[in-house]
């Protein structure tokens, strides 16, 4: 009976086999994203006797609108594969599963809207509240120290422009202004860089304390982006390069695909 399905095509020349694969496999991805506007899923197989093995050509996907753990939002994603070895039983019982690893081109791409959200998710900000390395609680008397605003304004040439604020515990809020640089580190660590504070803005009592801080910001952010922490289960991104461009930070890289995770 599987032989006779995998011979028959729709009158726009779909072969049967990729038309369940793009079906069974829109179903999987899109449970990897909390919400998602539009994912778009083209699977190659042909001919589809392959299928019965396991083996199809090539894998796309392109999604846009996409919230990852939430909070995390993604304005589009995309990833592309060469031929993948799957389970075809698991094709059967809807869903999608790997015979063995495989990699995908990766490109992401982040709104400055995304971005600036994303420093509110609890993951972000339970990382610059309550701080009390010394550096930082020699300036507060020894009071935990938090940055709880953080905004983020994307500059060409792979630059940021960053205004904040710092809690010292006495009630009075320092504002920091700065533009940093930011970069690819061992292809899954977003570095943040030379750093030039801008003070023409920040009263003169608190410019020198928001230099101070601004710097001890930047330490900070460079060693908290860590693409381990966002990886979806089973799924690891690698990063070749970023760049900004107007209002949007574009990755391109590629993705680590040991199995695919069954929800985001």
């Amino acid at each position: 009976m599987l032989g006779g399905l995998t011979g028959l095509t729709d009158p726009k020349g779909t072969d049967w086999g990729e038309r369940m694969l793009n079906t069974v496999a829109s179903q999987t991805i899109r449970h990897l994203f909390t919400k998602s506007e539009s994912v778009e899923v083209f699977v190659r197989c042909y001919p589809s006797s392959k299928l019965l093995q396991g083996s199809i050509d090539s894998f796309k996907m392109s999604g846009r609108g996409l919230v990852i753990r939430k909070d995390f939002g993604v304005e589009e994603m995309s990833f592309e594969t060469d031929a993948v070895a799957i389970d075809f039983s698991s094709v059967l019982s809807g869903k999608l599963s790997l015979k063995q690893p495989t990699q995908a081109i990766a490109q992401v791409v982040l709104s400055e809207t995304g971005i600036n959200q994303a420093f509110k998710a609890e993951l972000v900000t339970r990382g610059l509240m309550n701080l009390t390395v010394p550096a930082l609680t020699a300036l507060s008397d020894g009071k935990p120290v938090s940055f709880p605003e953080i905004q983020v304004q994307l500059l060409p040439e792979n630059r940021l422009r960053i205004f904040a604020k710092a809690d010292l515990g006495n009630g009075e809020p320092i504002p920091l202004h700065m533009v940093v640089t930011v970069a690819v580190e061992r292809r899954r660590r977003i570095s943040f860089k030379n750093p030039i504070v801008e003070l023409e803005q920040i009263p003169e009592a608190q410019k020198e304390i928001s230099k101070t801080l601004s710097l001890a910001l930047v330490e900070i952010l460079d060693n908290m982006v860590d693409l381990d922490r966002f990886d979806l289960d089973g799924v690891k991104m690698r990063l070749n390069r970023l760049e900004t461009e107007g209002q949007r930070l574009i990755f391109s890289g590629y993705a680590e695909i040991e199995r695919i995770p069954q929800k985001g």
